[in-house]
């Protein structure tokens, strides 16, 4: 989906002879999405990425589904998450389905003696709160607050924090994540109407290659359960590489918003897009701008999709007794809107501070125990107030 770019030392054509200094091969790997059918990278490691010499017993980390079924809006605190030192122990998933994980996440240490890689799903880390590094074989990705840090299934990852107050807003995508397929080009350039454009995203910078041998143990999760593999070689060894399938970060203060005389629909905050859910950005923007415009978001239902949205900052004219790291969830089936009073209150106003992250899923999600851990009570009742 990102477009072409290439790091370090690579041999003019694919696939063929590319030898180290002594004379020896680098070894090529191919990282590849959707069988070979789709977007990939070729990358030259030190060493053969395949020297396994140890391999832990898994350990079970599914979700517990706390309510499978349910039809009622909910509306969860997602800082009183209680913050754990080690980064993988940290992610709580609170809203799950067979299409995505919905995770929060309160670290207070960086990754330094193991490795982490989702074999299932593509990632999407927001940073809330924190600043730091994310290391991997394709060079380092530097993040602070407001940035979607995009990691293919697959990647091998370190997060480095500059310090313990972090907070993260993590989704784990079973479908590919993409640029939304209305802002391309038919030769995959991101169009003129579309929010953002190439210029915004950020690849990775500064490859480091690590020609070390010992004993280094990358975390993998598949199909619920972590195994911990263990290698002979750094995985961070790779000497070059080029391709469209590597790790990026889009800030979402650079998401240029769309307004018009009258109240837009949610598909104008549209940023990533999967076959089974999206995800839109709300930011700072004007309101309409109609003599008779109504700024709040009108009533609607959602049939087709159940619509989760993080607040991050700001004012929120619809929603009354918004905190950060708050999320709402309107399931598919019965209508919402703004609450009592906040209607003729957006009327006359110029612009709103908001920022928050929006997910619609087309299937259903389902609330785990760590959700029923930080539910805001009576959420449902709140539109009686």
């Amino acid at each position: 989906m990102p477009h072409y770019m290439k790091m370090g030392s690579i041999p003019h054509k694919r696939h063929t002879q590319f030898r180290k200094p002594d004379g020896s091969l680098y070894a090529e790997q191919l990282f590849s999405t959707e069988g070979f059918s789709n977007d990939y990278a070729l990358l030259y490691h030190t060493y053969a990425p395949t020297l396994i010499v140890k391999c832990d017993d898994p350990i079970d980390i599914s979700p517990v589904i706390a309510e499978e079924k349910m039809l009622k809006h909910r509306s969860l605190e997602g800082f009183r998450i209680k913050p754990e030192a080690d980064y993988l122990q940290s992610r709580k998933a609170v809203l799950v389905n067979s299409d995505c994980h919905i995770i929060i996440a309160a670290p207070t240490q960086s990754m330094v003696d193991y490795f982490y890689k989702n074999a299932d799903a593509d990632e999407m880390i927001f940073v809330h709160e924190g600043s730091g590094v994310v290391k991997t074989c394709y060079g380092e990705l530097k993040f602070s607050y407001g940035d979607y840090i995009m990691l293919p299934r697959g990647t091998i990852y370190q997060i480095h924090f500059n310090d313990a107050q972090n907070k993260l807003f993590i989704i784990e995508s079973f479908h590919p994540m993409r640029y939304p397929k209305r802002y391309m080009s038919k030769y995959g350039q991101l169009m003129e109407h579309a929010p953002y454009c190439e210029r915004d995203i950020r690849g990775p910078e500064h490859l480091v290659t690590h020609d070390e041998k010992g004993d280094f143990i990358i975390k993998t999760k598949k199909k619920g359960l972590l195994y911990g593999i263990h290698y002979g070689t750094h995985p961070f060894d790779v000497i070059g590489w080029d391709g469209c399938c590597y790790p990026y970060i889009f800030s979402i203060h650079n998401f240029e918003p769309i307004t018009g005389r009258v109240h837009q629909p949610p598909p104008v905050h549209q940023t990533f897009e999967t076959d089974a859910f999206v995800v839109c950005s709300f930011v700072p923007r004007l309101y309409d701008y109609h003599p008779d415009a109504i700024p709040a978001p009108y009533n609607h239902s959602n049939i087709d999709s159940d619509e989760l949205l993080y607040y991050v900052d700001g004012d929120f004219m619809s929603r009354k007794h918004v905190t950060r790291g708050m999320m709402t969830l309107h399931p598919a089936g019965i209508p919402h809107g703004p609450h009592p009073g906040a209607v003729e209150k957006s009327i006359g106003a110029k612009e709103t501070k908001e920022l928050a992250v929006m997910i619609d899923t087309f299937r259903p999600l389902q609330l785990t125990v760590n959700a029923l851990e930080i539910e805001n009570e009576g959420y449902v009742m709140s539109w009686a107030e």
